[in-house]
């Protein structure tokens, strides 16, 4: 007999997380575990859940990757036109989750977005592997289709086309920035006592907070 769902736990037991041992700094603290997470070889550690909300306010959540990450906040790409796309650009605010299961961590983000410059978004298309810069021309995303045949004769079309030339950005797809309000770091503990720190912006100045698990 399968396990039941209710009965599925883990005890974490790998770190803690102490004020004492943060820095300063939530971008600089981020990039400390984002590296170590790199380093554990963990399978695509630059995934977040991105959540957005609809007009109607109900939430929308899916999986991109980060692609920078500075002092200016979280940058991911995507087609403007897509769902994420044009809930961003009717409510700007997004929140973010990273999750490390083989580290016990999670690291969550909230604040207002901007999408980035055209020539910030050109240089970052142009470094795409060609079959990318490609899809982003082939596919309307979120858009319905009849079949996937669709999306295969649009890429053969683009094949044809840009096979000896530059392929342009598309006018549709760009940079969000996602600019940090609040950022949480979770590190799982013992009896499910995890540790929270969260960094809050408070006239200008980062504010770490301890949130009861």
């Amino acid at each position: 007999m399968s396990m039941k769902i209710a009965d599925l736990r883990k005890n974490y037991t790998q770190a803690g997380l102490l004020e004492s041992d943060i820095l300063a700094n939530p971008y600089e603290q981020f990039q400390l575990w984002f590296d170590q997470a790199v380093a554990a070889d963990l399978l695509e550690p630059n995934a977040m859940t991105v959540a957005t909300v609809t007009t109607e306010g109900k939430p929308s959540a899916r999986i991109v990757l980060l692609k920078a990450v500075d002092d200016r906040g979280f940058v991911f790409y995507t087609n403007y036109n897509s769902q994420k796309g044009v809930e961003l650009q009717n409510c700007p605010y997004a929140a973010l989750v990273f999750l490390w299961g083989d580290l016990e961590r999670q690291v969550r983000i909230e604040g207002k977005i901007e999408f980035v410059s055209e020539s910030e978004a050109t240089s970052y298309f142009h470094s795409r592997p060609h079959s990318s810069q490609l899809g982003a021309w082939a596919s309307a995303q979120s858009t319905i289709i009849e079949d996937r045949s669709i999306l295969e004769q649009k890429l053969q079309q683009l094949e044809t086309e840009y096979h000896d030339r530059e392929i342009p950005k598309p006018p549709h797809w760009g940079g969000v920035r996602v600019i940090p309000h609040e950022i949480e770091f979770w590190q799982g503990r013992p009896s499910r006592l995890h540790d929270r720190l969260r960094y809050r912006l408070v006239a200008d100045k980062w504010q770490i907070e301890r949130l009861a698990p």
